[in-house]
């Protein structure tokens, strides 16, 4: 996320605070995950794909991917590998498990703030994305990562060394939390003894990292916001907003096709934002439909 996500965000997590003392809090939200199936990244896996589908980071501007995925099923279009920074993780793990693009829509749009954090009482952060990691094991049955129906992969950040890598096999659900942890406000998540965080700071759009682990073609849906046509009330949000398109555009030059849907600059959580952006990715990628086509033929 970059600083104005962060402040919507974390207004939402204010709200956030007061619920989630009904729902439950984590006293120990920096717990080990140092079982055998623990995430990592296995190269055994990292085989030749012909189209791999790129989702970004983002934060609620995430909301978009479940417009441009319901687009891209009725092209009639599939990928062979789905690689997801962050939100972009979390919507690319639901539909590689094999959830249709109609139900991932309805299940965006009911989804409640308190179903993705949890208070953290202890440790770094002030929430634990554990919620994440339980919603997203339980909408896939317990499957490991590499038992998806489509092939997916996670984007994380190594906290000490800041180095970007994937999770391509093992537990989903801790994989997508990991990719999720935004630094200062979740706890980070600890594996093997490393701590991962967000993919957002580092890779926003993890196209050269599907490259790297045997993309051919590449599909990328970038999700951040157009700081070029923002209004003059976020100006102060610019800075913010430039490192963020310099951190991304490289990735965006390395797709083939990418894809960057405009629904407005400011973001929220309501009804009414999460159906804007979804229609937007539906409508700006099916105007892209003769490229999108060339590009899975």
């Amino acid at each position: 996320m970059n600083r104005r996500q962060i402040l919507r965000f974390s207004s939402a997590a204010t709200v956030l605070g007061g619920a989630v003392a009904l729902t439950g809090c984590s006293f120990a939200p920096d717990y080990n995950h140092d079982y055998d199936d623990a995430p990592r990244f296995d190269p055994a896996l990292a085989q030749p794909a012909r189209v791999a589908w790129v989702l970004s980071s983002g934060g609620p501007r995430g909301f978009v991917h479940v417009g441009a995925l319901k687009a891209l099923e009725e092209l009639g279009c599939q990928p062979d590998l789905i690689v997801g920074g962050s939100v972009g993780a979390l919507v690319g793990a639901l539909y590689a498990c094999g959830i249709g693009a109609k139900d991932l829509e309805r299940r965006a749009l009911d989804l409640g703030i308190t179903e993705m954090a949890r208070l953290a009482l202890a440790g770094e952060g002030r929430f634990t994305g554990s919620p994440i990691a339980e919603l997203v094991n339980r909408e896939l049955s317990r499957q490991p990562i590499e038992k998806l129906k489509t092939r997916f992969a996670a984007a994380v950040v190594a906290r000490d060394s800041r180095a970007p890598m994937l999770f391509n096999a093992g537990n989903c659900g801790v994989a997508v939390q990991a990719s999720c942890a935004i630094e200062g406000l979740f706890t980070p998540v600890r594996v093997r003894g490393l701590q991962y965080v967000d993919a957002d700071l580092v890779v926003p759009l993890p196209v050269r990292l599907a490259r790297a682990l045997g993309a051919t073609k590449v599909l990328a849906i970038d999700a951040s916001a157009h700081e070029d046509k923002a209004p003059e009330s976020a100006l102060r949000f610019r800075e913010g907003d430039l490192r963020k398109r310099a951190i991304t555009e490289p990735d965006a030059r390395a797709a083939d096709l990418t894809l960057h849907p405009n629904f407005g600059y400011y973001v929220s959580v309501s009804r009414e934002f999460r159906e804007r952006a979804i229609r937007g990715g539906y409508e700006q990628t099916l105007a892209q439909a003769d490229r999108i086509k060339a590009l899975h033929a």
